[in-house]
């Protein structure tokens, strides 16, 4: 009788993320994965914090919704945002950092997903309003209307993610993802895909859509109005500074979440999101942490300049009308 010498090679079975080990531990990659995400959130919070901080040291916090412009009140919106955004994914960090292992029980897992969903759609949702609201003031001057104290933008950016996040959370779509936990490595890519891959690309275009748009129409106007009264207007100054302030959020919004795109589309062609090359997540680490230092550059470029440039467009129409 002939021996069967023959070895057979074990089946590892791959249930959810939890089968999955964490990306770096093989290859020596996991500090440098960890750590400047460690850092860029930390940043990120105290940017973030600054930016809420100044906002009410330069406006009285009584008169937030009388007196404050609609823009700097979204600058505090999206601060709150990625502040709460910034202390979830850091413990989250912080426990992967400090005991090498996902996050446990599940359910803890489950929550970290939840948040970080909840805060990433809530600031993506939030800047794509502003996009839409400065088109349809430059196009049809007519301003959308948040509601009393801001609840339609709020109930908006805040309602719907969590309602999102809510059904993934009951279908199990979050778990370990090989960094931390958003959508489970291998159940979670349905989740992934309807929440965050198809909304964020879907919105990112549309948001470049508008403003090119606006720019076109704005310098159309522009144009026309030196052409006729060979000064600017205060109205084609405002014009110009809309501009401005959208394609600071743009720019914002591009930089901070197009790699969370491009994953999420690489993600449809693998087994499991563990597959994704680690030098893209190290660009979704640090880019998509830094959400408060790029709030915080939009506050300092913008509306830190913004009265006293009115101030002077204001006097020019003000001579203008005089001479």
């Amino acid at each position: 009788m002939a021996s069967n010498n023959s070895t057979q090679t074990p089946v590892v079975l791959i249930n959810d993320g939890y089968d999955i080990p964490l990306q770096g531990l093989d290859n020596g990659m996991f500090y440098f994965i960890q750590v400047p995400a460690i850092v860029c959130l930390t940043m990120s919070l105290i940017c973030a914090l600054a930016t809420i901080i100044m906002s009410f040291l330069s406006h009285p916090a009584a008169e937030f919704y009388t007196r404050w412009t609609r823009g700097e009140r979204l600058v505090v919106y999206i601060s709150v945002f990625d502040s709460l955004f910034s202390i979830s994914l850091l413990a989250n960090h912080l426990q992967v950092l400090i005991t090498k292992m996902h996050a446990r029980p599940k359910e803890l897992c489950t929550f970290f997903g939840l948040i970080t969903t909840e805060f990433m759609l809530g600031q993506i949702l939030m800047v794509n309003v502003v996009a839409i609201n400065i088109f349809a003031l430059m196009f049809f001057n007519t301003k959308i209307s948040f509601g009393k104290f801001d609840r339609g933008i709020l109930l908006w950016s805040f309602g719907v993610p969590f309602i999102g996040a809510l059904i993934a959370a009951l279908l199990e779509q979050f778990g370990p993802m090989g960094i931390i936990c958003h959508f489970d490595a291998v159940n979670g890519q349905v989740g992934g895909l309807v929440l965050i891959t198809i909304p964020l690309t879907t919105i990112m275009l549309a948001n470049v859509l508008l403003y090119i748009l606006t720019f076109i129409k704005i310098r159309i106007e522009v144009i026309a109005t030196r052409e006729i009264l060979g000064k600017m207007t205060s109205t084609a100054y405002r014009h110009i500074r809309a501009a401005r302030n959208m394609s600071m959020f743009v720019a914002s919004l591009f930089v901070q979440w197009s790699f969370i795109a491009v994953v999420g589309i690489w993600n449809m062609f693998v087994d499991n999101s563990a597959e994704v090359p680690v030098i893209l997540n190290l660009f979704i680490m640090v880019l998509t942490k830094s959400g408060g230092v790029f709030n915080l550059i939009v506050y300092l470029a913008v509306f830190k300049k913004e009265k006293p440039m009115s101030k002077i467009a204001t006097r020019m129409e003000t001579q203008k009308t005089h001479s």
